[in-house]
């Protein structure tokens, strides 16, 4: 593949005068976003690669016999300027993807498989890393081993063992992913702001909370609409509104919106993509020698095997089913009616008011976000880890409404920078997700720069962030991911904070949740807007009480997804899927779900996990280190729970150790133990 190498680049136009070139004065790096804009990226990006290639081949026609210091630290020291353009892109691509970023994307998307390709496919390079001593690396929990160890697999897992024919195909199969990735990601964007759903009177939206009501007129005139309420879409089938709107058309009209997005043929028709993607990764795996992508994907994860994965689903699905039946019973007795899909999140939503004496939407009025976020998930990780936050508006991002915060050590030493851009915008992928701007690495002297992106409506002029329950729980989720990547403590950016297994990399975060409820916690932050009182301590016991309402919908939904997701990534090579809205139905009832009862969380025209993310064969990474987090929620309770004994162990054997060992040896170092899957199937009330 060495061909590959010499792909000509036109750097021209990447002059002095780009900012991308240099490291950024700012500090911590933070990119100067003021003096960025989108016609430096191509160039950057094309000088990054040509200089990454210069770096690489410096390596392979070293004549001095290959070691750990010329080869493997030489390859992690590769490539910082593609890696310093690739970062600030890829962030705002996805948090501010304007129409010209989502072109540079698609344009730049081939051009960087084929680098890639071109390097782990390079039998030269390769050949030079393997012949390195391993043995005369270091003992076996070395960081420069595992650096190595983890290089070798990925070169191997990427195709480096292939003939020459097999890795010219191999890297057509990448670019042409990597296209339709973009494509994927970016119809969904297009497809979601053009389902939203405009409603004429106040009539049609009655039930609406006034910040609701607000939300939905500022959006309805920013779409140029001139009066009338606009109702965007969030990222799943079942969509928030449903809960409080009162007319069932009004109901109906926002979930079939929802429901049927990227599915009609048009611009931004997203099952063909989907289908193109599934059959070119059964392609891919079959390339390197196994039977699905599924298989090949199980590599590279903590899980031991698929057959693990199929066994776990397999002892839920039954009780979440059975679970689910059991709610709809129980609604469609309180309807006095049988309940549509639309209907089932009003109705579930009226009997937790009555039952449990939880009204959502009032509660809403105890969540301003700057409390939650300062009193609460601020005041958490201070308590446990002992780390302090201090705005810095003088630092400024990518729009005027995201916000920067230094995170220093207990000790007053420097730690990072946290990013928060919190409001949905028109140009923001769906959903919550948290990114680096920098990662951390004593190799580099780099320290972390990390974000979390969510879509909280943009409340009215003057107004405050009022937060539903859901968006309180993703912020905790959300920071969760962000203390992985600001603690890490490692040497190598490579195996740095959330660089771990994709079925790992979500429990982290998924323990932070347990804060958001833990007394001292939530006393600080939940309080009324306007009059300060604490929420009472029934109010708080009761929505406790309330969990398990609503979880046999809510443990199913992601169930569909999840096996539609190793549906389509077990299809064997050259397998064929003619009909994909059948293939789904099909797919779920085999399983032994029943989409009829629940929808899945996601259908195969806006997942993004998978057709437009990295999740493929890995939407099961939710449920698989939920097993963990419940185990060590468990822990904690019995350990005291919020101190800086229990926070410093979980942040010195778990947080801060990222990738530079077997993530389930961290575990195992932190619990004293293997994980007991029983406290997931009690949380989520599914042992009988």
């Amino acid at each position: 593949m060495k061909q590959l190498l010499t792909m000509t680049t036109d750097t021209s136009s990447a002059t002095s005068t780009n900012p991308l070139l240099a490291p950024s004065p700012l500090p911590y790096g933070l990119p100067d976003f003021a003096a960025l804009d989108d016609g430096h990226f191509l160039p950057a990006y094309r000088a990054g690669m040509a200089e990454h290639r210069a770096e690489l081949e410096a390596i392979t026609a070293d004549p001095a016999e290959p070691t750990f210091e010329n080869t493997f630290l030489a390859f992690e020291r590769s490539g910082q300027l593609l890696r310093r353009v690739h970062q600030v892109f890829s962030n705002l691509v996805a948090a501010d993807g304007t129409e010209a970023r989502q072109e540079i994307d698609e344009e730049i998307s081939p051009e960087l498989s084929a680098h890639w390709d071109a390097i782990h496919l390079d039998a030269a390079l390769y050949s030079r890393l393997a012949r390195v001593d391993l043995d005369g690396i270091g003992g076996p929990e070395s960081e420069d081993r595992r650096l190595a160890e983890e290089s070798l697999k990925t070169f191997r897992l990427l195709g480096a063992d292939l003939d020459h024919e097999a890795k010219v195909r191999l890297a057509a199969i990448n670019e042409r992913l990597a296209v339709l990735s973009s494509q994927y990601g970016r119809r969904m964007v297009a497809e979601n702001t053009a389902s939203a759903v405009w409603f004429g009177s106040a009539g049609d939206v009655a039930g609406l909370s006034e910040q609701d009501l607000a939300a939905a007129a500022a959006a309805a005139r920013n779409a140029g609409h001139d009066a009338g309420y606009l109702l965007t879409l969030s990222m799943f089938t079942s969509q928030p509104w449903l809960e409080t709107l009162e007319n069932p058309e009004s109901r109906r009209r926002v979930h079939e919106a929802a429901w049927q997005r990227g599915t009609t043929p048009g611009e931004n028709f997203a099952l063909d993509l989907a289908v193109e993607q599934a059959g070119l990764r059964a392609e891919k795996a079959g390339l390197l020698g196994f039977s699905s992508w599924a298989d090949y994907a199980l590599q590279d994860r903590t899980a031991p095997s698929l057959d693990a994965v199929r066994d776990l689903l397999a002892r839920i699905i039954p009780a979440a089913t059975a679970n689910a039946r059991r709610e709809r019973a129980e609604i469609e007795a309180a309807a006095g009616h049988p309940v549509e899909a639309w209907d089932w999140p009003f109705y579930a939503a009226r009997i937790e008011r009555e039952r449990y004496r939880v009204d959502t939407s009032a509660l809403r009025s105890y969540f301003e976000l700057d409390r939650v976020l300062t009193e609460g998930v601020f005041a958490a990780a201070t308590a446990l880890y002992g780390i302090t936050f201090r705005e810095r508006p003088d630092l400024h991002g990518y729009q005027p409404d995201v916000r920067v915060w230094e995170v220093r050590e207990s000790d007053g030493n420097e730690l990072g920078l946290f990013v928060g851009d919190f409001f949905t915008r028109p140009t923001k992928s769906g959903g919550a997700w948290m990114n680096s701007f920098r990662e951390a690495s004593t190799f580099f002297g780099e320290r972390p720069v990390v974000s979390n992106n969510l879509n909280i409506p943009r409340p009215g002029a003057g107004e405050p962030a009022l937060l539903t329950v859901d968006q309180v729980n993703t912020l905790f989720h959300e920071f969760g991911h962000a203390l992985h990547g600001l603690l890490s403590s490692g040497r190598y950016a490579t195996l740095a904070g959330t660089a771990v297994p994709r079925d790992f990399v979500e429990f982290p975060s998924q323990v932070n949740e347990m804060w958001m409820y833990w007394p001292e916690i939530v006393s600080a932050y939940a309080r009324h807007v306007e009059t300060g009182e604490g929420i009472e301590p029934g109010v708080l016991a009761a929505i406790e009480a309330s969990s398990l309402w609503g979880e046999g919908f809510r443990t199913t939904e992601y169930l569909g997804a999840t096996m539609l997701d190793l549906a389509w990534h077990s299809l064997a090579p050259g397998a064929t899927v003619e009909d994909p809205l059948a293939f789904e139905a099909d797919q779920l009832r085999a399983a032994g779900l029943d989409p009829d009862l629940v929808a899945p969380r996601y259908r195969s025209s806006y997942f993004k996990h998978i057709f437009g993310g990295g999740y493929a064969a890995g939407y099961y990474s939710y449920l698989w280190s939920e097993v963990l987090d419940a185990d060590t929620v468990e822990w904690f309770r019995a350990h005291g729970g919020l101190s800086r004994e229990n926070g410093e162990r979980f942040r010195s054997e778990l947080l801060a150790r990222g990738n530079t060992r077997d993530p389930m040896e961290s575990y195992r170092r932190f619990r004293g133990s293997d994980a007991d899957p029983e406290h997931l199937l009690r949380r989520r009330g599914l042992l009988g």
